[in-house]
């Protein structure tokens, strides 16, 4: 195999870590910092947002944002990702990797700022703009998955690479912890600042107009590490694999690496020619022989990354259940809106500290000895039975004396949600497709993920709904406990087709998508006993 790869890619591969690793590692990773605090922070201010904007008066619980505003807001960030995961994955592979990096992070440098400018004092006003600047914030965060995946990919050595890639995704668990301790910072200081009385006592004075500022101070907020992290992106040199394959500019590949690396480095013009011009590394997406080679990998990165997703947004089924079990979170009306911002930012940095981030980083740890696969086979597979152990005695859950073990359940299901699929399901599309091809193919697979983050987060939530008695707003469901059914049945289709999903470890980018054979007929999805067998 070596004698086929060109040898800048070889050096690549068999390259010892290195600083510039670690470097590729912070630049990538403090992308999905910034991306994981963009998305995840409206949650922390949706219910302020309610008690500003849409307070009753005379009403004996605090105003909340109607069901059709709050699925707007929450999920209008999720579609304009979908689409930036489709247009810049695809633009990626167009343009070269670096030149559309530094396009996203001006976007989400841009809309953060923007979305906590929105304007006017009506309601609708304010409401439309917030979600007209998300919808674009999310769009540019579209863009960093299929990127800051491929360049790491490109980047890494072959026995290291899962790692460097996963740690990249795992500083979205520090995003969301950062998240949470900027909202504890600031609903504190305007706790100490003003001396507001609970909704019940007073509940004009619970909500007092400079609680408008916190919400905006926190979207604001993740405009800061994107910024930062803007001229480290624009002194990266282009990877070589996109020089090399793509460009087919040899001398460049083997200049910028060699200056990375600090080595010698020979340019093979004539062998990239050779490799480039092949039948076999020339067809496009839309072809039979796309279809034949990488239309199984291609399935199983998108159903994965879909079930997924599913699953993994639909912990705002039972968040409430949780957090109101163990007393994290009293009634809205015994708290004052600032009170209530502190409340859910501690709640949620503590299930990210204790569940999320160690979650994230066992894969970084292990998916190198164990493989994509059998991690992901794992976490579906305990994804299944702690989501099954949850939903069929679900009325013994909410006894309160049985609340500790609901929460320990509800951790183990989302730690293995990010020591599994969470994880593999961003690393493998940026491993087994071409290089002409790899990001547009991760950009398709972290859409259809997206696709069901909106399915999870807002189809169960109506789902979810009791039969009988529907929160105001919704129409009636099928109730938690078999929404958790579903649930679980949808884990456990993870792992049918896990089963599509090849095995990457220790292997070139290279032998995975066949681009230095000749006669190559389709990496084929290893059955079980082979991946055992490892």
């Amino acid at each position: 195999m070596a004698g086929d790869q060109l040898q800048v890619l070889h050096a690549l591969d068999l390259a010892k870590t290195q600083w510039y690793h670690f470097t590729a590692i912070i630049i990538a990773g403090m992308g999905f910092f910034t991306d994981a605090y963009d998305l995840f922070c409206i949650s922390l201010v949706t219910k302020l947002l309610g008690r500003i904007y849409y307070h009753v008066e005379d009403h004996p619980n605090p105003g909340t944002l109607p069901p059709q505003v709050a699925a707007a807001v929450n999920s209008v960030a999720f579609c304009g990702t979908l689409t930036g995961q489709l247009f810049f994955g695809w633009l990626g592979d167009k343009m070269g990797r670096k030149k559309v990096y530094g396009m996203t992070l001006l976007i989400m440098v841009i809309c953060s700022i923007a979305s906590g400018l929105s304007f006017s004092n009506d309601p609708k006003a304010v409401m439309i703009t917030l979600c007209f600047f998300r919808f674009w914030l999310g769009f540019g965060i579209g863009g960093d998955y299929p990127l800051s995946a491929t360049i790491m990919s490109e980047y890494a050595n072959k026995k290291t690479r899962g790692a460097f890639i996963a740690a990249v995704f795992a500083m979205q668990g520090f995003g969301i912890l950062v998240g949470g301790i900027f909202a504890i910072i600031v609903s504190s200081s305007f706790k100490a600042k003003y001396n507001v009385p609970p909704y019940v006592t007073d509940a004009l004075r619970s909500t007092p107009h400079q609680a408008d500022y916190i919400w905006r101070i926190i979207l604001m907020f993740g405009a800061i590490p994107a910024g930062m992290t803007y001229y480290w992106r624009m002194k990266m040199p282009e990877t070589a694999r996109y020089t090399a394959l793509v460009a087919k500019n040899a001398g460049k590949a083997a200049a910028d690496m060699a200056r990375v690396m600090q080595v010698d480095i020979e340019a093979e013009q004539g062998k990239v020619e050779e490799i480039t011009e092949k039948d076999s590394n020339s067809f496009g997406l839309f072809t039979k022989q796309f279809l034949r080679r990488h239309g199984l990998h291609l399935l199983g990165t998108t159903t994965t990354w879909f079930l997924l997703d599913i699953a993994f947004y639909s912990q705002n089924l039972f968040q409430k259940d949780v957090f109101s079990a163990i007393g994290w979170i009293p009634p809205a009306k015994t708290m004052s809106a600032i009170e209530e911002v502190f409340r859910i930012a501690r709640a949620q940095t503590i299930i990210a500290l204790c569940s999320t981030v160690p979650g994230y980083w066992f894969t970084v740890a292990f998916i190198d000895r164990m493989g994509r696969f059998k991690i992901q086979l794992m976490g579906f597979t305990m994804m299944t039975i702690f989501m099954f152990a949850l939903a069929i005695p679900y009325n013994h859950w909410k006894e309160h004396d049985n609340r500790i073990g609901f929460v320990v359940m509800y951790s183990f299901t989302f730690f293995f949600a990010n020591f599994g699929p969470n994880a593999t399901t961003f690393i493998v599309p940026a491993e087994i497709f071409p290089a002409r091809l790899r990001s547009t193919c991760h950009g398709i697979s972290a859409a259809s993920g997206k696709l069901g983050a909106i399915v999870g987060a807002f189809g169960f939530l109506y789902l979810a709904q009791d039969k009988k008695k529907p929160d105001v707003g919704y129409s009636p469901g099928i109730g938690v406990k078999n929404a958790l059914i579903v649930l679980g049945v949808v884990n456990f289709l993870g792992v049918l087709f896990t089963l599509l999903v090849p095995e990457a470890k220790g292997k070139s980018l290279e032998e995975m998508s066949g681009e230095n054979e000749d006669d190559y007929d389709a990496v084929k999805p290893e059955d079980l006993s082979k991946v055992v067998a490892t």
